[in-house]
């Protein structure tokens, strides 16, 4: 019998960080970002508490969607720290400490697989926060 994970209810800075999250992926699926996903890293991984994940079909789509979340988490008082990857577009990493977004071109997604390597972190429905 499977027992039920208990998600553990969020600090005040983690439930702010959720927010961002979802908000970054909101954003991502409004610039037609691609099966865009919210992990929460919190019980996998001291470093993040939570990845962004989305698929971008072009290297213009994925330059749109890296600018437009960065736009929109400054605009929420967010700081990014970091951007990897922007140049050659086909994985742009973007570092704001507690969360980090990662938008892949459809190959990229599929060799990396984070869904798959972070499969104990649980799923955050971002469509509804």
């Amino acid at each position: 019998m499977k027992t039920a994970t208990v998600r553990t209810p969020p600090t005040p800075a983690q439930a702010a960080a959720e927010q961002r999250a979802c908000l970054a992926a909101r954003v991502a699926a409004d610039n037609k970002g691609r099966d865009v996903v919210v992990l929460d890293m919190r019980e996998v991984s001291p470093l993040y508490d939570y990845f962004v994940l989305a698929t971008g079909s072009s290297r213009r789509q994925i330059h749109t969607m890296a600018e437009e979340i960065d736009a929109s988490l400054r605009a929420e008082g967010d700081r990014r720290i970091g951007i990897e990857g922007y140049e050659s577009s086909r994985w742009v990493v973007q570092d704001y400490g507690d969360v980090v977004v990662h938008l892949f071109d459809e190959d990229a997604r599929l060799y990396y697989a984070l869904e798959e390597l972070w499969a104990d972190a649980e799923r955050v429905d971002w469509e509804t926060r």
